[in-house]
C-alpha cells in the first residue's frame, strides 16, 4: 500500500468540494481532542494537500506537514505561501521506508491515511516513538466496511480492534467515536468515519 504514485498523479486536482467538506468535518473532530495547544507542536502525517492541517493552524504553535508525495507537498507549500502563515512547514518523507529519529511532536494527526498503510502496527509504533511524553496521536479514518474489497486500501477499521492494537504498542487513554456518515464516501459506497485519540 502507501499508494504514493497514485497520489502524485492526483495532487493537482485533489481539492474537490467533497474532499474540502470532509476535511473541515475531520478537522473539527480532531479539534475535539486538542486542548490548550497554543504552545504545542503538531505533525499532519500523510497530509496530502494539507486540507485538514490548514484548518488547524490556529490551534498549534506550529504544524509540520509530512507526506511521501512530492507533488502533494508542493501543493501545501503553495498554500502556505499564498496565505502567508509563519507557523507551518513541510517535509517530503516516507515513514514506511525510513526513520525520523530527530523529529518529535506533541500532537500527530492523520486523516484517511491509515487505510493506505500496509503495516499499520509498524507505522503506529514509529509515530509512538516520535511523540513527546503525554503527546497525542489522533486518527480520522473509515469504520470497517464489508463492501470494500481492494488490494490498495484496508476496508476501514473496527474501532475497538484498532484501540486494542494501539494499547499493545504502549498508547494509553484511547478514545474514539463515529462522527460522520456520508453517501459514496468510501470507494463510492456510503460509509461512516471515526476519530480516535490515543496518548503516550
Amino acid at each position: 500500500m502507501g499508494n504514493t504514485d497514485k497520489f502524485e498523479q492526483m495532487a493537482f486536482k485533489y481539492d474537490s468540494p467533497t474532499r474540502i467538506e470532509v476535511a473541515v468535518k475531520a478537522a473539527a473532530a480532531i479539534r475535539h481532542y486538542v486542548h490548550d495547544a497554543g504552545n504545542k507542536h503538531a505533525i499532519d502525517f500523510g497530509c496530502g494537500t494539507g486540507l485538514v492541517g490548514m484548518e488547524l493552524l490556529d490551534d498549534f504553535r506550529s504544524v509540520l506537514f509530512i507526506d511521501s508525495s512530492s507533488n502533494m507537498i508542493h501543493a501545501v507549500d503553495q498554500k502556505i505561501k499564498n496565505i502567508g502563515v509563519h507557523n507551518a512547514s513541510t517535509l517530503c518523507f516516507d515513514l514506511e521506508q525510513d526513520r525520523l529519529d530527530e523529529l518529535s511532536a506533541d500532537y500527530i494527526f492523520m486523516s484517511q491515511v491509515l487505510l493506505h498503510i500496509a503495516d499499520v502496527e509498524f507505522i503506529l509504533s514509529r509515530l509512538y516513538l516520535m511523540l513527546n511524553e503525554g503527546g497525542h496521536v489522533i486518527i480520522v479514518d473509515f469504520d470497517h466496511h464489508n463492501g470494500v474489497h481492494s488490494e490498495f486500501v484496508h476496508p476501514g477499521f473496527v474501532q475497538t480492534d484498532l484501540a486494542a492494537q494501539m494499547k499493545e504498542i504502549g498508547y494509553t487513554d484511547v478514545q474514539s467515536y463515529t462522527f460522520y456518515a456520508g453517501e459514496r464516501l468510501f470507494m463510492n459506497l456510503d460509509a461512516t468515519m471515526f476519530v480516535l485519540d490515543a496518548r503516550k
